[in-house]
Parts: structure tokens; sequence; C-alpha cells
């Protein structure tokens, strides 16, 4: 296998050359200001995810079928995190407002105000929220069969940055290169666009993903990973999967012991082989399941506290609410009380802001473009003015 040439840290940028063969001066970028999204525009972190990850801790969107691409505004206030978790489309990340740092494997990666995240479909990350105030994460999910249906070896290498993330690729990219408020500007082309009702709107969603692509080939141009390292990173995964089928069949009752059996390793063996893959030791991945399961019925049913401990696998309701505070940082009880709201029907449900499709929004213009100019697009989705005059450059 060929070894990986690695971005400089010192030089993020891809060197350049004039006509004349000089190398041009790497240009940088003022950290953009802060961009305003609409709360109605935005959705809870934890209520669009969560609920979709299943016992792989693989995420499911629901995509349209015919184009399998969304745009969203994530809101997530550090009080509950989305687990560990991956999924078989791909996903990049533009950090709007707040602090945080993208957990990815067994890295923990600074992502700040401006920066953005790329994300391919093997690694289990997520995002922890840093900051006091809460952060708002604009989010590009789409499939890669999009852009690999039209055939070609030149529409798959749109796809590299993702398939060639290794355990040192450089998942961040700050917002100083200027890459991520064009990235930004192409997203937000994408959501005027959706729902895409005609053919027109479906060419022109894959256009402006081109686009974006065709910035981060060029960002990663010069960090050459191999397909190899993708194809062992799904291997690995295939692996556990009848753990990851036990463990959703049997609400994660289990113990090392028979986890070891059922991928026919040794205890030693797997219990660094699972780390390895997930970025957790089992222990903790079993756990962060449970409570994480546990927190859905607590916000969604009145089941009792007792039997929902017993139903994730826990020896004693005590234990439970031991473990459950200290990966929430409040008790079940307190859990269920701040987070559930009554329908009027008996059952609880978790708040969460509705579905919006924005109107139609003008977006022409250069593809560098200032936090005003965001701004404003922004709120010609929903016909409210925004703040804040910092420019990009």
């Amino acid at each position: 296998m060929a070894k990986s040439k690695r971005l400089s840290a010192s030089n993020p940028d891809i060197e350049k050359y004039d006509l004349a063969g000089q190398r041009k001066v790497p240009r940088t970028h003022p950290r953009p200001g802060h961009v305003h999204v609409p709360k109605r525009s935005c959705k809870d972190h934890f209520s669009v995810i969560e609920p979709q990850i299943n016992a792989e801790g693989v995420h499911v969107y629901p995509f349209d079928v015919s184009c399998p691409v969304d745009v969203l505004f994530l809101t997530e206030n550090g009080r509950h995190s989305v687990r560990m978790n991956r999924h078989g489309y791909f996903e990049i990340l533009y950090l709007c407002s707040g602090s945080a740092n993208c957990h990815i494997q067994d890295r923990l990666l600074p992502f700040r105000e401006g920066d953005l995240a790329i994300v391919g479909s093997t690694l289990y990350h997520r995002v922890e929220c840093q900051s006091s105030t809460p952060l708002t994460i604009a989010a590009l999910f789409f499939e890669p069969d999009l852009i690999r249906c039209e055939g070609g070896r030149d529409n798959a290498e749109y796809l590299n940055p993702f398939l060639l993330q290794d355990s040192e690729f450089p998942h961040i990219v700050p917002a100083e290169t200027g890459i991520p408020n064009q990235v930004l500007e192409m997203m937000l082309r994408i959501r005027s666009e959706l729902p895409p009702l005609s053919p027109r709107a479906r060419l022109a969603i894959k256009t402006y993903l081109k686009m974006i692509l065709m910035l981060l080939v060029n960002r990663y141009a010069s960090y050459a990973g191999t397909v190899e390292t993708f194809q062992r990173q799904q291997r690995d995964l295939d692996l556990l999967l009848p753990l990851f089928r036990f463990l959703g069949d049997n609400c994660g009752k289990i113990q090392v012991r028979e986890a070891c059996r059922i991928v026919g390793m040794s205890e030693s063996n797997f219990t660094s082989f699972f780390k390895r893959v997930t970025g957790l030791s089992f222990m903790k991945y079993l756990n962060h399941y449970r409570v994480e399961r546990s927190q859905v019925l607590l916000a969604n049913t009145d089941e009792p506290m007792a039997s929902i401990s017993h139903e994730m696998g826990f020896c004693d309701q005590s234990y439970f609410g031991t473990v459950f505070r200290r990966l929430v940082g409040m008790t079940p009880a307190a859990y269920r009380k701040r987070y559930r709201i009554n329908d009027g029907s008996g059952r609880g449900q978790i708040s969460s802001a509705p579905p919006i499709w924005p109107a139609k929004a003008s977006l022409t213009g250069t593809p560098q473009r200032s936090t005003t100019e965001i701004n404003r697009q922004l709120a010609a989705l929903h016909g409210k003015l925004m703040i804040n005059q910092t420019y990009f450059n």
C-alpha cells in the first residue's frame, strides 16, 4: 500500500504556480463573522438524529429517493449528545455558531465557528458542544450514488475526499482557507431548490453539489490516500455486524465474553479491535447505547423507570441512574421532566421543530460571499432580516 502524503499543517493551501513558474503566495482569509440562522429553520440535533440510529450505530436518513440530498440546520445545546454513529451517506458540516469538538473514532478535533467538517461513511463520529451557547450547524447529507450513478471514472473521483479517510485524515477545513464559506454558499443554493419538483431543480442540485465536491477535491489533492483504506475499514465493520445485530435484538443485554464469542475473537484481540473500529471501548459503547435508547423511552413514553432500566440490561435501577447521570448530566427523572411534553393523548413527545421547506431565493453572484450576504440569503428563505456586518474578506 502506498504511503499517504499529508497536508502540511503550516501550509494548508495547495501549492499553486503562476504562468512564469513562480510559486504564488498562499491566500489566507479572515475568520468569518457569526452566521445567523432563523430559529424556526433549526431542528434539534438529538431529536432529528438519535431516534434513527440503530444498534450498529448506523444512522439511516429518510432521503427523497428521487434526489437523495438534504440541507438542514441543527442546534446542539450540549445537554445531551447524539451517540457515536456512522452512516451510508456522506456528510459535510459547517459550524455557523458556537465551538465544538469533532469526535471521530478516537480523535478529538477542534471545530470552530466558520470551519467545515468532512465525514465519510465508515467512521464513527459525533459533534460535542464545547461552548456555553448552543451550536448551530448547517449540515449537508447526500448519498454517494447520486454522483456514482452517472458512471465514468471522473464522476467517481468527485468522492475521493470521503473515501480516503484514514486515521490521520484532516477532517476539518479551517475557515481561514476561504473554502468553508464557498461551500456554505453552495449549500444554501441546494437548500433553495429543495424539494426538487422538476428535472431542472434536480440538475441544479447536482451541479451545486459537484461544485462543492470540486472545492474539496482541490483541497485534498495532495492527500494521496488509497482506496484500500476505505476497503479495510468496511471489512472491519462487517466483522462486527453480527454483534451489532445481537445488541439490537437484545437491547444491549450482553457480557464481554459473549461479545467475543459472537465475533470469534479472544478477549484481548476483541477489546483492541472494537476500540480501533468504533473509537470507543466496548463497555463505553454499550453504556452509551443503553442510555441513549433509554432517553428516547423517557421522552416518548410513560414506561416506569424500573422497567426501562431492566429493558436496557442494567442490573438495577440505582446503577442505571448512576450511569445515566454520568453520561447525560442529570437523573432519568429530571431528564423525563425536562424533555417530555404532553400532546393531550397521555403520551410524551420529544419537542422538535417541524420541517420547513423554504421559499425560493435569488442566489446570484460570485461564490465568495460575506457573512452579511449569507445572512441575507437565510433571511430571504424566511422573510426576516439578519444583522452582523462582518465580512469574510
